[in-house]
């Protein structure tokens, strides 16, 4: 039986097309999103370029031996998530954003080892050594860095997550996780369960 695929028809785009795409994906602008939410990552600068030349789909084979529990690939590359599910009739394709600097960028095998909505936040001592001003907790809600939800990982400190702050999808802007659009962290909560297989690459 052939797989149904969820994703529609890949256009080229250019950043226009992608800003507009996304702020109709959003449905209300990006910078009224992110009003009175705590910069808790490196302020965005002009200098900060978006990749989008890469964001295509993929198949999964190369990159997993089978889809039991289903699959996430996340590509720092291109700065995209994809998402297979277990019987591989659904597949989805998000931008992401990604960690600031290789050192604080993780590649490798992990899982969902956890599944919550409207989590709060807590900085590691890392980044609170790196950023003394921080508040070592943020309740859930629109402050919170880690958005609507959050996947935690097999990897301490961890998370795919979602961000009130959409200016960061598609950039790299995170202490290491990996950020998606609320409402496309959402879909991805409702498909992922714990188990599911991760790969960054």
């Amino acid at each position: 039986m052939e797989a149904k695929v969820t994703q529609t028809p890949f256009k080229p785009l250019n950043r226009r097309n992608f800003l507009a795409g996304a702020a109709a994906v959003i449905g209300t602008p990006a910078l009224a999103q992110s009003t009175g939410t705590i910069e808790m990552e490196r302020e965005i600068t002009q200098s900060v370029r978006r990749n989008i030349s890469s964001f295509r789909s993929m198949t999964w084979q190369p990159y997993f031996k089978s889809l039991r529990n289903g699959a996430v690939l996340v590509d720092i590359d291109s700065r995209a998530l994809h998402y297979w599910s277990e019987d591989g009739r659904t597949y989805k394709l998000y931008p992401s954003s990604i960690p600031l600097s290789e050192e604080l960028t993780r590649r490798g095998r992990t899982r969902v080892t956890r599944k919550v909505e409207g989590p709060s936040w807590s900085p590691t001592p890392n980044m609170l050594k790196r950023n003394p001003e921080w508040p070592a907790f943020v309740p859930p809600g629109p402050d919170n860095p880690l958005g609507t939800h959050a996947l935690y990982l097999g990897w301490k400190y961890y998370r795919i997550h979602g961000t009130h702050d959409t200016r960061k999808i598609g950039r790299r802007s995170s202490n290491g996780c990996i950020g998606l659009y609320n409402e496309h962290i959402a879909e991805l909560f409702g498909l992922a369960k714990v188990g599911t297989q991760v790969l960054l690459i």
